[in-house]
C-alpha cells in the first residue's frame, strides 16, 4: 500500500479539486519516490499547478488524500507544508526586490540574538548553504540587481534554508538562458542525489528527457498516465499530452521578401540605470520575412522593444516605418501606424489581469468608433468581437467574462496574439511569443506568425530560444552588448556559428 511506504516522499491519492462547476483536477493518483526527479507534464490549463498548489496547502482538495513519507497530512496553508519538508519555487519569483539577497532568504525566520535580528549568522548561515551547493551568490546583493538566474538560486535558498526535502518547481527554465539552464540541471540533479525529491511541472520535453527519471501526464484534469523517461520519446510524450500528433517542425514556402518596412540607424537608448544599453545599434525588416534576434538575455532586447514601441526614449539615432519617422513617437502614434507587438511578459505589458477578456480584446481600440461614441463603451459591438476572437483564435474557456488573470499562460497568450493580430498590423514584434508555453499551444503561435509571414506583413522575432529563432527565421541578427555583430540568411548557418556570435565571438575564432 502506498499510503504507508516510507520510500514514497509524496502520495497524493484520488484528489479531485472543484471550483464551482469547474473540475480542476478529477481523482488524481500521483507518487513521487524518494530521491526521484520526477516531472509533471500537461498543456496550460491541464490542473498541474493547482495539483502542485494542493500538495503546497495553498488550495484544500475537494477530495482526496495527502500523504508525506507515510503519513497522511492535511495542510491549512503553506506553512503547514513547510514544516512537513516541502518546499516550492513558483514560477513568478516571490521575492522583495529592495531586499538583499541574504534578506530574502531569511525572511520570516531570522536568527535572533538579543532580541535583535543577528544579520552576522544569518549571512553565514546562507553562504553555508550555498557553498554546500556550489552556489555563488553576494549574500549583500540586492535582488534588484542581480540576473534572474541568480534570482531563482535565491528561491531555491530559500526552501532549503527552510529544511525542504521535497522541493516543487513550477517551470523554473522559462526565464532561464541556455547556460542557466545547464546549471539548473546540475543544481536539480546534486539535490536528487542527496537523497531530496524533486517535482518539476515543465512543458519543455527536452529538459524531462535530460533530468527527469519519471514523468506523470495529465490532461484536461485528468491522470493519463505515468512513464519511465528513458522508455518513451519526445514525440510521444507530446501526443500523451495533447491527445494528437504534434508537429513543431516548421514548413515555411519559400520566402518572397517585399520592401523593407523597418529601418533602425544606430540607435543609442539606456536602461533604467541611465547606462546606454543599444550603442549604434542597427537593423532592417523587410515586409514578407520574420526577422529573427538572436542572443543571451540582457544584451539589450528588452530596450530595443521598448524603444520601438515608444515605450523608452531613444538617446540618438533614427526609426524608421512604412517611409515615417517614428522616433520617440507615443505608444498611439506607433500602433495607430501600424506597428503591434506580442509583449516579453504577458502578465506585466500584455495584458491587464483584473480585466475580463473581453476587455482585455479592446485594450488598443476601445476609443474607436466601432466601440465607443463619444466616450461611452459599446457592450454588444465589444462582446460580440470579443466572442468572435475568442473563437477564432481557441481561448479557453470560451467565456468572455473570464478575468485574464484566471486564464492558463497558453491562453492569456492567445487573447493577446488575438488583439494585436486582428489589427492587421503590417509589422508584428513577437518578444518570447512562447515562453512558459506547452508544445499545443507552441505549434498554435508558430503557425500563426509563419501565416503574418506568407500574408506578406513583417515579423520581428525576438528570443531566448536558439531553436525556436532557427526554425521560424528567414534572416537571422545576433545582438551583443547592444549591438547587432553579424546578420545571417537562417538557411545559410547553424546553432554553432549562432551561439558562437551570441557569446561576442566571430568566424575567426573558430
Amino acid at each position: 500500500m502506498l499510503e504507508n511506504d516510507k520510500s514514497i516522499a509524496v502520495y497524493m491519492k484520488n484528489i479531485t479539486k472543484k471550483f464551482g462547476d469547474f473540475t480542476a483536477n478529477d481523482n488524481i493518483d500521483l507518487d513521487v519516490k524518494r530521491g526521484e526527479i520526477h516531472s509533471l507534464l500537461g498543456e496550460n490549463g491541464a490542473g498541474k499547478s493547482t495539483l502542485m498548489n494542493m500538495l503546497y496547502g495553498m488550495y484544500s482538495p475537494t477530495s482526496g488524500d495527502i500523504y508525506i513519507n507515510g503519513e497522511k497530512k492535511e495542510f491549512k496553508d503553506p506553512n503547514d507544508a513547510i514544516k512537513a519538508g516541502l518546499g516550492m519555487v513558483h514560477q513568478h519569483f516571490m521575492l522583495i526586490e529592495p531586499f538583499t539577497i541574504v534578506e530574502n532568504i531569511i525572511l520570516g525566520m531570522e536568527p535572533v540574538s538579543g532580541g535583535k535580528i543577528d544579520i552576522k549568522k544569518a549571512r553565514e548561515d546562507v553562504m553555508e548553504l550555498a557553498n554546500r551547493y556550489g552556489f555563488k551568490i553576494d549574500p549583500d546583493a540586492k535582488i534588484e540587481d542581480i540576473s534572474v538566474g541568480t534570482q531563482q538560486k535565491v528561491e531555491i535558498l530559500k526552501v532549503l534554508y527552510r529544511g525542504a526535502d521535497i522541493l516543487i518547481f513550477d517551470e523554473p527554465t522559462a526565464v532561464l538562458t541556455p547556460q542557466e539552464i545547464d546549471e539548473l540541471i546540475e543544481i536539480i540533479t546534486n539535490l536528487s542525489n542527496e537523497g531530496k525529491s524533486v517535482i518539476i511541472i515543465t512543458h519543455k520535453l527536452k529538459e524531462i528527457k535530460r533530468m527527469a527519471d519519471r514523468c506523470t501526464i495529465i490532461r484536461r484534469g485528468k491522470k493519463i498516465d505515468t512513464v519511465n523517461v528513458k522508455d518513451v520519446t519526445e514525440a510521444e510524450l507530446a501526443d500523451m499530452m495533447v491527445g494528437r500528433a504534434v508537429h513543431l517542425d516548421v514548413n515555411k514556402k519559400p520566402q518572397n521578401p517585399g520592401d523593407t518596412i523597418l529601418t533602425v540607424e544606430n540607435l543609442v537608448v539606456k536602461d533604467a540605470r541611465d547606462v546606454n544599453k543599444l550603442k549604434g545599434f542597427n537593423l532592417d525588416v523587410k515586409a514578407g520575412e520574420i526577422h529573427g534576434i538572436a542572443g543571451v538575455d540582457g544584451n539589450g532586447q528588452s530596450e530595443l522593444i521598448d524603444a520601438l514601441t515608444g515605450l523608452r526614449s531613444i538617446e540618438s539615432g533614427k526609426v524608421t516605418f512604412n517611409g515615417k519617422d517614428i522616433t520617440n513617437k507615443t505608444p498611439r502614434e506607433i500602433i495607430d501606424s501600424g506597428l503591434n507587438s506580442i509583449p516579453e511578459d504577458r502578465q506585466v505589458r500584455g495584458l491587464v489581469l483584473d480585466f475580463t477578456i473581453a476587455e482585455n480584446m479592446i485594450l488598443k481600440n476601445y476609443n474607436k468608433e466601432a466601440f465607443s461614441h463619444k466616450g461611452i463603451l459599446k457592450s454588444k459591438e465589444i462582446r460580440e468581437y470579443s466572442k468572435k476572437l475568442v473563437k477564432n483564435y481557441d481561448v479557453r474557456p470560451n467565456n468572455i467574462d473570464y478575468f485574464a488573470g484566471s486564464l492558463s499562460g497558453g491562453n492569456q497568450q492567445k487573447v493577446i496574439l488575438a488583439r494585436e493580430i486582428s489589427d492587421d498590423p503590417d509589422l508584428l514584434i513577437a518578444a518570447q511569443p512562447t515562453r512558459g508555453l506547452d508544445v499545443g499551444a507552441i505549434e498554435y503561435i508558430r503557425n500563426f506568425l509563419i501565416e503574418q509571414r506568407d500574408k506578406g506583413k513583417a515579423v520581428l522575432l525576438i528570443s531566448f530560444e536558439l531553436d525556436e529563432i532557427m526554425a521560424l527565421s528567414d534572416r537571422i541578427s545576433v545582438i551583443f552588448d547592444g549591438q547587432i555583430l553579424k546578420t545571417f540568411d537562417a538557411k545559410d548557418t547553424d546553432e554553432r556559428e549562432i551561439g558562437l556570435y551570441m557569446a561576442g565571438g566571430n568566424d575567426e575564432e573558430e
